[in-house]
């Protein structure tokens, strides 16, 4: 029965987070956001097992990222992929300490905040395809880390060498 009720509390968290913010209409899925509308998570975009939570909000053409992304700490993967986002990665995000897997690809990311480094159960970070041009070093405080994506990127190879010298033999970047 505990199995069950602690799903069910979750997707009641985000639909009553959503009753107090204006969204997006479902039958206007072809325009985008806008940088100031606030965006509504779905109950469709969150999927929850027995043993993890997941924020899937890839390709909705997204233009900023929505802050009640941040407001469920117990996500364990977040999926912002293929959207429009620019700037940097708000450092709201240093607040989901059970994220494993963190997927920002195909966007206009320009930065990642240092906050990125206090994510110490992260295994997947995803960067790929954005227009990063520098790597914060706390990079290198993700003990955890199996996969680090950062191509298609133009990044400093010092900043890189600085990270790698702090992450497992083991982690694989691309």
């Amino acid at each position: 029965m505990k199995n069950i009720i602690i799903p069910v509390v979750i997707v009641l968290v985000f639909i009553a987070i959503g009753l107090f913010v204006v969204g997006k209409d479902d039958t206007d899925n072809k325009s985008e956001p806008k940088n100031n509308e606030v965006v509504v998570i779905k109950e469709s975009e969150v999927s929850t097992t027995s043993t993890s939570m997941v924020l899937n909000l890839s390709g909705k053409g997204l233009t900023a990222v929505p802050m009640s992304a941040f407001a469920e700490t117990k996500i364990e993967e977040l999926n912002l992929s293929n959207n429009a986002l620019t700037g940097a990665l708000p450092s709201q995000v240093g607040a989901l300490q059970n994220l494993k897997v963190l997927n920002l690809s195909n966007n206009n990311f320009t930065g990642v905040p240092a906050e990125i480094g206090q994510l110490s159960k992260l295994e997947v970070l995803d960067l790929s395809d954005n227009k990063l041009t520098g790597l914060p070093n706390e990079l290198g405080n993700l003990r955890n880390l199996k996969l680090l994506d950062i191509s298609g990127n133009q990044y400093s190879k010092t900043d890189l060498e600085v990270i790698r010298k702090n992450l497992s033999s083991s982690t694989v970047i691309k």
